[in-house]
């Protein structure tokens, strides 16, 4: 099934998709051009090719579909996202993977600020966010849960820019390529690879591969910082009822 949505009204085009989704179609959206919301709470197993530029919240609340972008996307892409896969041939926006709480994201070139904001894990749900290139301000704000996987491909001297893991109380960051202490929050550690992470993240470096091409050994042969909370509760001597 094909739709053209050109000018078409965000609300028209997303009617369209989640019914021919829920039918289990294999759906191809061409001349995509910002429309918001694509694919936004869609469950079941549908794929989906978006060909253009979605607009913001593509995926949001997305529980189970595929979705692959073939152009950039904008800002909160895949926001609390529940299960799925989103693969994106091109750059996003600002916080992606907003209080992502399962699934998948895979990004082929960089992003804006805030990416990966407070995203969480619980049981068996543990969110999974892959960017290709380099991150803005506030990479894994307020993290709880997770893994998110800075690569820094596209020559910039470092994967991070400022103020990475601010108030981090749960899961990591892992970051290729040269970083410095000061541009990591206070709240977060920050440590050498370890041979666990190492096994974690060399299948979903191979899957990155998988969808936009590279070699596996040469990423993984690079240099690794790993990021993760000092505690669980950053904030305990901003409150004086607090015990500590």
């Amino acid at each position: 099934m094909e739709i053209k949505a050109g000018l078409m009204d965000f609300e028209a085009l997303n009617k369209m998709v989640r019914a021919d989704a829920e039918d289990g179609k294999k759906l191809v959206l061409r001349e995509v051009n910002g429309q918001r919301y694509i694919g936004c709470g869609l469950c079941g197993s549908a794929e989906i090719d978006v060909y253009g530029t979605p607009g913001n919240d593509m995926a949001a609340f997305l529980n189970g579909p595929s979705i692959t972008v073939y152009g950039n996307g904008q800002d909160q892409l895949g926001n609390t996202m529940n299960a799925g896969t989103v693969v994106v041939h091109g750059s996003v926006g600002d916080t992606a993977g907003y209080s992502m709480r399962g699934g998948e994201i895979f990004v082929k070139g960089s992003a804006g600020s805030r990416v990966g904001i407070h995203m969480k894990a619980y049981k068996e749900h543990h969110p999974v966010l892959v960017i290709g290139g380099s991150v803005g301000d506030f990479c894994g704000e307020y993290m709880a849960g997770g893994t998110l996987i800075v690569l820094g491909q596209g020559g910039k001297p470092s994967p991070i820019t400022r103020y990475c893991a601010s108030g981090i109380h749960g899961g990591k960051l892992v970051l290729r390529g040269e970083v410095s202490p000061s541009q990591i929050a206070r709240e977060a550690d920050v440590l050498p690879m370890d041979e666990e992470t190492l096994s974690e993240i060399e299948p979903l470096i191979e899957r990155w591969c998988g969808y936009f091409g590279g070699d596996k050994r040469e990423l993984l042969s690079g240099k690794f910082t790993l990021i993760k909370p000092k505690g669980k509760n950053p904030f305990a001597r901003l409150y004086t009822n607090n015990v500590y």
